[in-house]
């Protein structure tokens, strides 16, 4: 089990993982937020494996809650940024499959 102290210190990483994760996803960075990403559910695997099941308190307390609020405002953010690259793919991928089936149907041109 973690104590406190290393508990914060893991929260900590994730949140300047998280604002990397951000600025990769306002640079298109896609690979880069996908690697990063993969380095956020690592930590999230160890705070899953060893944080204490007790509530912290007092300043530890605030401190992993202002932690948590600044990793889900850079989440929401991500977001917003990567679900209209999402759906530009999703609706580029519809398409090509459109295409595939009009031209089984109707023959190749």
């Amino acid at each position: 089990m973690m104590n406190n102290q290393q508990v914060l210190n893991v929260y900590g990483a994730m949140a300047q993982l998280t604002e990397q994760m951000l600025a990769a996803a306002r640079g298109n960075d896609w690979d880069g937020l996908v690697l990063l990403e993969e380095q956020c559910t690592a930590q999230l695997q160890l705070l899953t494996e060893q944080e204490p099941r007790a509530p912290m308190q007092g300043a530890e307390r605030e401190r992993k809650i202002e932690l948590i609020r600044q990793m889900l405002t850079a989440d929401r953010q991500i977001r917003d940024l990567t679900m209209p690259w999402m759906a530009q793919l999703s609706a580029l991928i519809n398409n090509t499959g459109a295409e595939r089936r009009l031209a089984d149907a109707y023959g190749g041109v």
